[in-house]
């Protein structure tokens, strides 16, 4: 896996991400329409794998610290935090 792909792989996880709980959850639980979390969900749940992947992929790739990886781990996990490891790390 390539610097380029990775970033391409953490942008698309942060957006799926953010339209699951911006777009998709809203749509469930305000107006009863359960199928795009079904969609969107599959969707970022694969990109979420992916990205995991591929920060282990840039550990070794360009000698990140078990503590550089952890924060790209956690940052998985959290809205917009795919786009801090890319400014921060993939620089």
């Amino acid at each position: 896996m390539t610097v380029k792909t990775f970033k391409i792989i953490s942008t698309l996880e942060a957006l799926s991400f953010l339209v699951l709980l911006g777009i998709a959850m809203p749509l469930k639980y305000l107006w009863d329409q359960p199928e795009y979390v079904s969609v969107v969900g599959m969707a970022h749940g694969v990109l979420f794998m992916m990205y995991l992947y591929g920060a282990w992929i840039m550990k070794e790739k360009l000698n990140w610290t078990w503590q550089m990886l952890f924060i790209a781990f956690a940052c998985a996990i959290l809205p917009f935090g795919p786009f801090y490891v890319e400014r921060k790390y993939l620089q």
